[in-house]
């Protein structure tokens, strides 16, 4: 590259500059921090808070660090522009040789080159570009200046649009090139608009312009130029070749060359660095702040979803305790048990005489006993079936609050981050271990009882034990408690006045144990909501950054 000329070729101060580390760090806290946030709920708007998030992302690890961990390193100039505006042929053009492949087959660029002065390589080999970039060590490119060959913005390969994005993400300075016939599409502006939000440094190449239209389209651009508010934006004509191969002629980008080496002096090159970082730390707050309010937007419809769910599952509970309290528990197979217990001749009954006095020898009260001790394992199952029933319908109730048409935003989600499987075969063995429970509970509040009444021949409890045995006391109390009515008389004609508590005290257990199932399963479902993605104050971390950063700049 030609640095003769007005501007003396420049000599490149030793000294190392360096940003406060404070700075340094709280960019590198905020990174880690956009890292690690996620939007766990599929809400309106995930798609957009995403590429957010990645957006921010990239200007971060591409540009913003890079930049303020070694601000020596070489000033990145990308040069950047639409299909065919001869990105590659100018680069080429202003190093006299061929770095970067050029030619007529589309897209020509497909991985970018970045061409350094070897003095610079030690400072750019930490530098992010390493691995998506071929780097190239050219004496031409001036000291203190890369010159960056980036793929199309239009590109038709998503990839090389992708690639070209990042790259001006890692630029210090934007060296856009279009041409004559291609100036005033949208993509130009587009991309100068998008740099100016930044407060990047830019500079635009108008390339292949014919003599006699040049003075007509240098300023016609450069009205669309002020109107656009980039007064200050150089601009740089090369004229129209004609159909040609290799290198543009030397003088048709002599005033590029001697613009980019007096770019390359330490006092200019640093300027353009300092005010592109500036501008891409201003650009940052923004991005910070729209990912607090996709962060806030999780966590209202966490709250909303939690609402719907809590009122979903009212309903099931509800049912639940009534069927329990009403009987339904023991239809089926505990009513065909205690038939067989009441028949002519059954053990219960002949536990009475005639005249209504209780029989309760030891050895009756031990056949009765064991011929009662089936009717507990029958009330276990029908326990355990209608708590798993009870389960089933929390799920399917909670399923339409959270995935139906009036359900707040988010709920598929839930669903898809629980394992349904897993959570149907759990169903069942967490009601049968509630209803063991229950029939524990009543074993004990039987026994309990008996202690606090007495072991004396008066004792109601304690004759009524001795008449049909501590199991069937217990069998005869639960099936009460189920609601099982001719178990209710049973039981008060055993104890008394105790029948009333111990039923009622046992089928408080039952009722509680059926509203418990159905929280469990919302339960279940809700755990999903309480990671801390979801958390109030999961955007608290990002708003202390922004502040930070808000006071270091």
């Amino acid at each position: 590259m030609d640095n003769t000329g007005d501007v003396a070729a420049a000599t490149v101060s030793t000294e190392r500059p360096a940003v406060p580390l404070t700075l340094l760090d709280a960019v590198r806290d905020l990174r880690r921090d956009v890292d690690a946030t996620t939007f766990p709920l599929s809400i309106e708007g995930v798609e957009r808070a995403e590429e957010s998030r990645l957006t921010l992302r990239r200007q971060l690890d591409d540009h913003v660090i890079p930049r303020l961990t070694e601000l020596s390193a070489p000033a990145i100039v990308v040069v950047a522009g639409s299909t065919g505006a001869g990105k590659s042929t100018l680069v080429n053009s202003l190093l006299r040789t061929e770095v970067s492949p050029a030619g007529v087959l589309r897209p020509t660029t497909r991985r970018p080159v970045l061409a350094h002065n070897p003095g610079d390589t030690d400072l750019l080999s930490e530098h992010r570009l390493h691995g998506i970039v071929t780097m190239v060590s050219h004496d031409q490119v001036p000291r203190g200046l890369a010159l960056l060959d980036a793929p199309d913005l239009d590109s038709v390969l998503e990839t090389n649009r992708d690639m070209a994005d990042r790259l001006l993400e890692a630029a210090d300075l934007w060296l856009f090139v279009t041409t004559a016939a291609r100036y005033g599409d949208a993509l130009p502006w587009r991309v100068l608009e998008r740099a100016a939000s930044r407060e990047a440094s830019v500079a635009m190449v108008l390339n292949r312009v014919s003599t006699e239209s040049v003075m007509e389209i240098r300023m016609d651009l450069m009205m669309r130029l002020r109107e656009h508010g980039m007064t200050n934006v150089p601009l740089f004509v090369v004229p129209d070749q004609g159909p040609h191969q290799g290198l543009l002629q030397e003088r048709g980008v002599a005033p590029i060359n001697r613009w980019l080496g007096m770019l390359a002096g330490p006092d200019h090159g640093r300027a353009v660095i300092l005010r592109t970082l500036r501008g891409a730390l201003h650009a940052v707050l923004p991005w910070v702040d729209e990912l607090i309010d996709h962060v806030d937007a999780q966590v209202d419809a966490r709250v909303a979803l939690e609402a719907a769910l809590a009122a979903a599952l009212v309903p099931p509970a509800d049912a639940a305790a009534a069927a329990m309290a009403h009987g339904t528990v023991v239809d089926g197979t505990v009513r065909a048990c205690w038939s067989q217990l009441t028949v002519p001749g059954g053990q219960l009954d002949t536990l009475f005489t005639r005249s209504g006095r209780m029989r309760r020898s030891a050895r009756r009260g031990r056949d009765r006993s064991e011929a009662l001790a089936p009717l507990i394992d029958d009330l276990q199952d029908s326990v355990t079936s209608s708590l798993t029933a009870a389960g089933g319908y929390a799920q399917a109730a909670a399923r339409d609050a959270l995935t139906g048409p009036s359900a707040p935003g988010g709920g598929d989600s839930v669903f898809a981050a629980v394992d349904l499987e897993g959570l149907g075969t759990s169903l069942r063995a967490v009601a049968e271990a509630a209803a063991r429970d229950w029939v524990a509970a009543g074993r004990q509040a039987v026994e309990a009882l008996r202690d606090v009444s007495g072991v004396g021949k008066r004792s109601m409890t304690a004759r009524a034990v001795r008449a049909v045995g501590s199991d069937g006391l217990t069998a005869i109390t639960l099936a009460a408690a189920a609601g099982f009515e001719p178990a209710t008389e049973l039981l008060e004609r055993l104890l008394g006045e105790d029948a009333g508590g111990l039923r009622q005290h046992v089928a408080a257990d039952l009722v509680a144990a059926a509203r418990a199932q159905v929280r469990r399963e919302g339960g279940q479902l809700g755990a999903f909501l309480q990671i801390p993605a979801l958390a109030s104050d999961a955007a608290a971390t990002l708003r202390l950054r922004l502040a930070v950063l808000k006071d270091l700049t």
